[in-house]
């Protein structure tokens, strides 16, 4: 059957039925005011929906249904629009739909989008700080922040930083990014998604109908063929971007130097495969370090932004003062205490944002060999943990091991790892969860070692979302810190 994408009459007359009423959903009906003939709201647990129970919902009364992230494809309300023709689209694609032209008629904003496995967040922050630095009146927007319809109904905004979810890919349609990137592609939320392939078709969708770049990772081979798969606007590039130095129409590293040989200069001059731009230091990363120096997906993260940036028109120069100025984000490697011990001094990091192996293995991978007390564990989303012990097990002292459910991580440490001690936190009490997990690992940590909250695993199991469960991370981690050395 043919996915229906247009609503059978304007919006203007149209019944939309908006399926959920979290962030997301409340800024929907906001756009939606004025705008569509008669909205209805959806969602079991919000007490001022208009219907709880979606099954109520009479698809032959609705024209359009418009779906929160959280939704999983085969709901029965989305499953049932779909199989009666009526299109489903994500807010992301209402966004698209309704966006505005720029203040002084400009058109509206152009939108430079990322989406990945890992790494959006890192990415899209990065790139607002770049083109902040170019002068750019820029909304940061997407998946974990601003609503994006909110930033396209806005005329001040000059450009759209997007950071995009498979689960928002999903049910958008008609998008055309002026540049759009997809960092990397690893097994991640194959419960929602049904299959590896199925995920990857879905953040492959951020290339359709790209106007001027499609930045992919070199080293990634399913980046690579989603970009040889998409069917984009006549012009648009492939941008590859790599760690190593770069070939042509790529971003990448040389010495000690960001480079880009892909937008340094025009497509016709006869001089282009023997020159590259400059465009940052390893040193101008330096402050999103750690002890073991700048990790390489930072680095990726800013060849990506860079990469994106450059596509927009903004100088090298202007690159290099916004990598400079970027802070990073919260739960993302991010120190948030350090305790005295006998001897030395014990660091907690929260990496709270590691929510799968592929991202968690990255964090393990900044910190020297042998010095990671490491807590892990969670909602597993259908992954197993067998190959990020194989690959980390070298960093780890010690594991602490959280979740409701905590069988596949055990079971991979006890295959793969039997020499490292291993504590299982009883989940039968959430609300002390994270306060016991710290309080074990810093029994295991050594003078020098790092506690490292890295879960590996989503947090709705014992936490509302990745951002309470490292906030109680960090909360319990300063407690410890508080506390007198024991040689004072």
């Amino acid at each position: 059957m043919t996915e229906v994408v247009e609503p059978r009459v304007p919006l203007a007359d149209a019944h939309v039925v908006v399926a959920g009423l979290g962030v997301t959903g409340r800024a929907v009906v906001a756009a939606l005011d004025g705008r569509a003939g008669r909205v209805t709201t959806v969602d079991a647990s919000a007490p001022d929906a208009d219907v709880r129970d979606g099954s109520l919902v009479d698809l032959a009364d609705v024209d359009l249904v418009v779906t929160s992230p959280g939704w999983r494809p085969d709901h029965p309300l989305l499953a049932g629009a779909l199989d009666a023709g009526v299109p489903v689209w994500s807010e992301v694609e209402l966004a698209w739909r309704l966006r505005v032209d720029r203040t002084g008629g400009r058109g509206p904003a152009p939108w430079l989008g990322v989406t990945g496995t890992n790494g959006k967040t890192t990415t899209v922050g990065m790139l607002t700080s770049i083109l902040a630095a170019a002068g750019e009146r820029v909304a940061e927007v997407g998946n974990v922040g601003t609503p994006v319809v909110e930033a396209a109904l806005d005329p001040d905004v000059d450009v759209l930083a997007v950071e995009l979810s498979s689960f928002q890919l999903r049910f958008t349609r008609t998008t055309s990014l002026e540049a759009s990137a997809v960092l990397n592609v690893a097994p991640d939320h194959l419960d929602w998604h049904g299959s590896f392939e199925r995920y990857a078709a879905d953040k492959g969708r951020i290339f359709a109908r790209a106007q001027r770049a499609c930045v992919y990772n070199a080293a990634d081979r399913v980046t690579r063929g989603l970009v040889e798969d998409a069917d984009v606007v006549e012009g648009c590039r492939a941008v590859g971007f790599s760690l190593g130095a770069p070939g042509r129409s790529e971003l990448g590293v040389v010495d000690d130097l960001l480079v880009d040989r892909a937008f340094h200069t025009a497509a016709d001059d006869p001089a282009r495969h023997a020159a590259a731009d400059e465009l940052a230091t390893l040193g101008d990363l330096a402050h999103l370090g750690g002890p073991a120096g700048v990790p390489p997906h930072v680095v990726a993260n800013a060849l990506a932004a860079a990469a994106l940036a450059r596509a927009h028109g903004v100088t090298a120069a202007q690159v290099r003062a916004g990598l400079r100025a970027f802070a990073g984000g919260h739960h993302r490697i991010e120190t948030v205490a350090t305790a005295r011990v006998a001897g030395g001094t014990v660091r907690y990091v929260d990496d709270s944002k590691a929510t799968n192996g592929h991202a968690a293995s990255a964090s393990l991978a900044s910190f020297d060999a042998g010095t990671v007390v490491w807590l892990v564990g969670g909602l597993a989303k259908g992954a197993t943990f067998d190959d990020l012990v194989v690959q980390r097990a070298d960093r780890v002292r010690a594991a602490v091991v959280l979740g409701v459910d905590a069988t596949e991580i055990l079971g991979a440490l006890e295959r793969h790892a039997p020499q490292i001690p291993v504590v299982r936190v009883d989940p039968t009490d959430t609300g002390t969860v994270m306060a016991r997990a710290v309080e074990a690992a810093t029994g295991l940590a050594r003078p020098g070692d790092t506690v490292l909250l890295a879960p590996a695993s989503a947090s709705m199991d014992q936490f509302r979302s990745y951002a309470q469960r490292g906030d109680d991370f960090a909360a319990a981690a300063r407690e410890v810190a508080g506390r007198p050395a024991e040689d004072d």
